[in-house]
Formats: C-alpha cells, structure tokens, sequence
C-alpha cells in the first residue's frame, strides 16, 4: 500500500480528532454506516456508530485546518418506500414517508448533521453517494438474506420494483469520489430494474406470497432466529420498491458502473449454488430458516390462536 499508515479507531471517540488533526489528513471517507444490527452488536450498538460516531467525526473534521474533502457512502433508504413514491427519485425529492427506523432513519440523521457541517466549513467539498441496495457474491445485507431462503416471503398483491448496485461498483464509486469533482448527494445504481419475483426466479428460490401483516411475521421469527437481520422498512421496499433517477451520477459524478441491476443480482445468485448441502438436502441455514418459517406461518394460518 505505499506510504499507506493503517490506523484502528472507534469513530464514537474524540481520539479520532488528534488522529485527524495530527496527520494533516486532507480528504476523510466516511463509510462507517451499518446496515445490519445483528453485525453490529445489536440495533443500540448500530445507532452509537451510525449517529453518535457520525457526530464525533464531523466534529473532528471541523477542527482540522487541513480538511478539503469529504466522501460519505449513504443510502438511498433515505427517500423511504410508499404507494405515493414518484417513479423515479431524484437527488433533490424528499422522501413521501420517512423511514421508521433502523438504518434508514439512521441514514437521515447522518445526511442531516453532514449539511450542518457544510454550513459550518463552506470551504470543504463534499460528497454523498446515495447507494441503491448493495449486493454481490461477498456482502451480507438484508436482501442478501432474504433471498438465501428456501422459500421467499413476498406481499401478497405487490411486485415491488427493486434497484441494486454491485459490491464492487461500490469499492469504485467510492474511489472515484475521492478525485472526481464534488457534486454533492448523487444516486448510484446499476442500470435497469427488476421486480421482486423476479429476483426470486434468478435465486432460484420458490416464493409464496402472504398477506402484509404476514410478512413481517414470517421475517420477524426468521429475525430471532439469526436467519435474516431485516427490518420493517425492507418489507415496505418489498411491498413498494423504489427508483432512483441516476442521471446525475452520469452527468456530473461522471461514474459508469460496471454491472446493470439484473447482472449484480445474478452474480449473488450464482453463489446460492455453491453452498454446502447437508443430508437431506439443505444448508445450515436453510434448516433454521425453515423451521422459523413454518412456525411463522402457522400463525397467519390460526390468527386466533397463540404459537
């Protein structure tokens, strides 16, 4: 890595100032944004790093005389999911309905106190690169998970429309960012769509769909059981999918990614079929996911009745 020094530090500490301060750093990569709770330590641990940590950084960046850049890897879980959501999202349209929680409204919290700083050191360029659902052959996320199972729990009457970026395509626009010139809060995404069923079919995966509330049983118990490390807001992107405009990206950020939405989602499913299979048929997982499945599903099927 060159002249690269490699230093380990909890963001949510002011040491991260005299780290800053100390080393002339010129340009600060914020990507320190947990999308799953169960990776972090729980969702209390999620909201100290995500916003207490985002905090205590932008603080540090402040103070450092030498700061001329900043780099933050956002979501587009940001503009929410709703019947009332505009085909496409662009940069500058709000969200119809914030998200409940998780690392959505994380996520708004951490765009809020980056504007702050912006107001505060004007001379400071600053990026934001809005990320579709993130997915590839190596990242655990919540899609991820989800569409691992041996059968896919999907809302009954929706076809959500979905949009995905590669891990890879990621790595990149991140780097680029780093050069290229700031442009503010841009989406990323891999060109085109595709719907969640068809997701399932590209998985390989059987889906069946259940009534709303039902979803949220099934992911709920598959959640406790360390299958899945979903959240509300995924079920409502399930039900109502999103778009992300990304003209932007083209024009200004002058970013091409590498994979379309359908191809970063092929080459996840391609490592659903190199899994180790027990006897019987299943994976590690898959047996777990099953049994928290059938439990949840017995629910919806006595709704008058305790499990």
């Amino acid at each position: 890595m060159g002249r690269a020094e490699f230093v380990r530090a909890d963001i949510r500490s002011p040491l991260i100032a005299r780290i800053i301060a100390d080393h002339d750093v010129d340009t600060v990569v914020h990507m320190s944004v947990i999308a799953t709770p169960a990776a972090s330590g729980g969702r209390t641990t999620q909201k100290e790093i995500n916003v207490i940590g985002t905090m205590q950084l932008l603080a540090a960046c402040q103070k450092a005389p030498a700061l001329r850049r900043l780099v933050v890897k956002s979501t587009a879980a940001i503009y929410g999911s709703s019947p009332k959501d505009p085909a496409m999202f662009r940069e500058e349209y709000s969200a119809r309905r914030l998200p409940s929680g998780g690392w959505g409204r994380d996520s708004v919290e951490v765009e809020g106190y980056v504007r702050g700083f912006a107001r505060r050191r004007p001379d400071v360029e600053i990026t934001m690169l809005r990320f579709a659902n993130v997915i590839g052959p190596r990242v655990r996320t919540a899609m991820t998970d989800h569409y691992s199972l041996p059968v896919v729990p999907l809302p009954l009457g929706y076809d959500a429309r979905l949009q995905f970026v590669h891990e890879d395509d990621v790595t990149d626009a991140l780097a680029h960012a780093v050069t290229a010139p700031a442009v503010g809060s841009v989406n990323i995404a891999g060109d085109g769509i595709i719907t969640a069923s068809q997701a399932a079919n590209i998985a390989g995966r059987p889906f069946v769909p259940v009534p709303r509330i039902g979803t949220g049983l099934v992911v709920g118990a598959l959640q406790r059981a360390g299958v899945v490390d979903a959240s509300v807001d995924q079920l409502d992107l399930l039900a109502f999918g999103r778009g992300l405009d990304t003209t932007k990206m083209r024009r200004e950020l002058h970013f091409e990614p590498r994979y379309t939405t359908r191809e970063a989602f092929e080459s996840f499913a391609q490592t659903l079929r190199h899994r180790m299979v027990l006897p019987g048929g299943g994976t590690r997982s898959s047996w777990r996911a099953a049994e928290a499945a059938e439990r949840a599903m017995s629910v919806i099927d006595r709704p008058g009745k305790k499990d």
